[in-house]
């Protein structure tokens, strides 16, 4: 099994990687700020469950396979700009009335589905995994395939733990703004924003070599 000093570091690591305004993190506070604490929350979880099949697929060897041709890249980068960019529209589709301000009622579900495929289909989230995990595998500890779970479990853990307390903090200011109803379009542009920036740093993103 892997030792407790090796999953020290790579906890360590995960959370100084955490600690790096990315992607995620703009997407969850965005979506507290927007949706309330709960969508928040929810964004965390659909972030969960992203990195747990990106662990799957990185111990099944399916990563590699996906990395191995090069093509992939581009595919999964277009499905998340096209993905991304329908967000966008359907969040300005909505009229920002007096509501909007005070905790819009949303299908969390939905949420959760966009924090989801928001990370799955991002190429240098695929990429990471089979390149980080893998460098605190111990060959001599045992079975390569169950180390990569346990990894990938520890990051998923300290990520969803770290995710849900910006979701929360995305909810306080939630609450802020639902006291100021003329910051219901703000909130609106703000959410579209973020994402459209998400689109653009994947249309600008270049296959690493």
């Amino acid at each position: 099994m892997i030792d407790f000093s090796t999953l020290a570091v790579f906890s360590g690591a995960v959370l100084l990687l955490l600690l790096s305004p990315g992607p995620n993190m703009a997407f969850v506070i965005s979506h507290g700020i927007r949706y309330g604490w709960r969508g928040g929350v929810a964004s965390s979880l659909g972030i969960c469950v992203a990195d747990v099949l990106l662990t799957v697929l990185t111990a099944s060897g399916v990563t590699a396979l996906v990395a191995g041709w090069p093509p992939s890249f581009d595919v999964i980068r277009y499905a998340g700009i096209f993905y991304l960019l329908w967000l966008v529209y359907k969040t300005l589709q909505k009229s920002p009335g007096l509501e909007v301000a005070k905790a819009p009622r949303v299908s969390l579900s939905q949420v959760f589905a966009h924090a989801l495929f928001n990370s799955v289909l991002n190429p240098k989230a695929l990429l990471f995994f089979m390149v980080f995990l893998p460098q605190f595998v111990r060959p001599q500890a045992g079975s390569i395939t169950v180390q990569l779970l346990v990894l990938g479990g520890v990051l998923t853990l300290i990520a969803g733990v770290f995710h849900a307390v910006l979701g929360l903090f995305g909810g306080a200011l939630s609450r802020f703004f639902a006291a100021h109803a003329q910051s219901a379009r703000l909130q609106q542009w703000g959410l579209a924003t973020v994402l459209m920036v998400l689109a653009a740093r994947l249309a600008l993103m270049s296959r690493p070599a």
